[in-house]
């Protein structure tokens, strides 16, 4: 069985384990092994698995710390059946908005359990989740991960693309883990931030934002 494991911002999108297939364009030096993180400037595979989340945070966000999230896993690896589980004491709904070769999906509680996924498969989940945490005055965290494509005992690459939107001059970007490098882009805007990242290995993302309006 393949096992994505996510926990909704705390962490937000999504904690995933994805056992791939190798893909024969990869040298060994692409894999990360155990314990070990890479950050990459280009992606050795593109084309391959890829993961974007986009956030909604709206004012009432702020008092009851609920957010809209739109989740799609891009160019899955061939798999008989993968779960991904969301934290249940975050999350308060889900849907399967839209998928393709994949036979099917059943949600049920917390996870969502997809069937006979064919290689270069998508689905795409929309969930409200409690995600937003107040850590100081004016100060809000949101977590992701780990994010991972995990392939025996290594790490295949993969890109992730995490999207927060907010009502205009609401919020400035105080943070993120990882910082901007190689490897990762931090775009912000007076309405929203996005986080790029491409890398092998294990990766928790953080993004603290400060309320400004």
């Amino acid at each position: 069985m393949n096992f994505l494991r996510t926990s909704i911002w705390t962490g937000l999108w999504l904690s995933l384990c994805l056992m791939a297939m190798p893909v024969a364009a990869l040298e060994f030096s692409d894999i990360a092994s155990e314990g070990e993180i890479k950050f990459l400037k280009e992606r050795p595979d593109p084309g391959a698995y890829s993961f974007q989340s986009r956030v909604k945070i709206t004012p009432l966000s702020l008092e009851n710390g609920i957010v809209d999230i739109a989740t799609c896993h891009i160019q899955l690896d061939p798999i008989r059946k993968i779960v991904i589980v969301f934290n249940p004491e975050r999350v308060q709904a889900i849907a399967v908005k839209s998928m393709s070769k994949i036979a099917s999906a059943e949600i049920k509680g917390n996870q969502v359990t997809l069937t006979d996924v064919e290689r270069g498969a998508t689905v795409c989940i929309d969930l409200r989740s409690r995600a937003l945490d107040k850590i100081a005055d004016s100060t809000y965290q949101l977590n992701a991960g780990p994010l991972m494509r995990r392939y025996f005992d290594g790490y295949l690459p993969m890109s992730a693309q995490l999207r927060v939107d907010w009502p205009k001059d609401m919020f400035a970007v105080q943070s993120t883990l990882p910082e901007q490098k190689e490897g990762v882009q931090v775009l912000e805007g007076n309405d929203g931030m996005q986080l790029d990242v491409t890398f092998a290995g294990k990766m928790t993302a953080q993004i603290v934002l400060r309320k400004i309006n």
